[in-house]
């Protein structure tokens, strides 16, 4: 099988997999190979929260055009390849289907054109055993149909997921920009998050890191909210099978700890609620409507407990000049030094100049892509006193001496 994600979380992806049970985990391009049976199949689909589809290959060959075959066309030897599989073991004559295309080639530029000539494989397939032809369903298939050509390599793959998998099913309102399920679950389990501490979003929108924060500290399974997969409309589905591992919450954990989220926006704030609710986790989550600027330790408890803040702000990319963004990333820096000590915070951001308004030094520095987005995801160890002395020994000394004098 091959789970698909974005770049960046390949190896998260791998050890949500290896955690899962698969075997011969290879990470990829943007995805990761693994080996399982139908149960790891429809648990991957449940329980990743750091893919986008979960492939299952039935045809692999080389596009190789054979010297003898000087009238023979790339596009002939593709119809061949996929009229080779024996497709009445996946759908009937009454199967809508649709396919979706991905080409890296020298050979095949267009990839259109190449879901053209898979269809019509498919259904000149059906034509000649049946009689009469499956329909193309582009927005609700029966079965859908991943054809990928690396270079002259044809993998023809049925996809299990059906929508893609960051798609949760638990969103009920939006605001602008939302970033991603997948990847607001991938960047948290970067950072370590299980639920071992509180945790903060200062710029939250519309609440999918607090979300998928409570997922992850409860261990709920991130694709219980959704309504149906692809391998549900599959031939060979075990619907008892899956009832069991679908009704299985013997790996859920209690949460100790408390999910705060806050953003400047009234508007946001209401949105999030909404999502939160439609979640089930809002007795882990605590909204308030306040401005970066404003922020004060959100949940009056001592400065110095550590806790996990992180942000997703605006990079910039609608409207704002460099000054305001400048002034919104150096007003993030000042929040977190003086309000987070002995923290740890994480920002995502496309904005490499305003980055650098933060003042502050990152620890570790990842690249991932929202959307189309090349952004950097930083780490900052915050604390008191100069960076030799993290624990702010010095402060707190001279804090103690002045008391004495006095």
């Amino acid at each position: 099988m091959l789970a698909k994600t974005f770049k960046g979380l390949e190896e998260v992806l791998a050890q949500e997999l290896i955690e899962l049970g698969a075997n011969d985990v290879l990470i990829e391009r943007r995805a990761v190979s693994f080996r399982g049976d139908k149960s790891l199949l429809y648990r991957a689909n449940l329980c990743l929260r750091t893919a986008i589809r979960v492939l299952v290959p039935i045809h692999e060959a080389t596009l190789r055009m054979p010297r003898r075959a000087k009238d023979l066309k790339p596009e002939d030897l593709l119809y061949e390849e996929v009229q080779k599989i024996d497709w009445s073991r996946y759908m009937t004559a009454d199967t809508t289907f649709a396919i979706d295309t991905t080409v890296y080639s020298e050979t095949f530029r267009n990839s259109r054109y190449v879901t053209y000539r898979v269809k019509d494989a498919i259904v000149d397939y059906w034509q000649e055993k049946a009689g009469r032809r499956p329909d193309i369903s582009v927005e609700n298939p029966d079965l859908r149909i991943n054809v990928h050509i690396g270079a002259e390599r044809l993998t023809v793959s049925l996809d299990s997921s059906g929508e893609s998998l960051h798609k949760r099913g638990y969103r009920v309102a939006t605001t602008e920009a939302p970033i991603s399920e997948v990847l607001a679950a991938g960047m948290l389990l970067m950072a370590g998050w299980s639920g071992q501490t509180d945790f903060y979003d200062p710029m939250c929108g519309s609440g999918t890191l607090l979300i998928e924060a409570a997922l992850i500290a409860r261990n709920i399974a991130p694709g219980v909210f959704r309504s149906a997969y692809g391998f549900e409309k599959w031939t060979d589905f075990d619907a008892e099978l899956w009832s069991e591992i679908y009704n299985d919450d013997s790996r859920e954990r209690e949460f100790t700890h408390k999910i705060y989220g806050s953003d400047a926006s009234f508007y946001a704030i209401q949105q999030a609620a909404k999502n939160i609710k439609s979640a089930g986790v809002q007795k882990d989550v605590e909204l308030k409507q306040i401005r970066m600027e404003e922020i004060k330790r959100a949940n009056g408890k001592c400065p110095n407990e550590k806790m996990l803040v992180m942000l997703n702000p605006p990079y910039g990319e609608r409207l704002k000049s460099n000054k305001e963004m400048e002034e919104l990333y150096a007003a993030i820096g000042t929040a977190l030094k003086h309000q987070f000590a002995g923290s740890t915070a994480w920002i995502i951001s496309s904005n490499a100049a305003a980055m650098k308004c933060i003042g502050l030094k990152p620890s570790k520095k990842y690249h991932l892509l929202n959307g189309e987005l090349d952004c950097q995801f930083n780490r900052y160890d915050l604390f008191t006193g100069k960076r030799n002395d993290p624990y702010g020994e010095a402060d707190r000394m001279n804090e103690v001496n002045k008391e004495m004098s006095e």
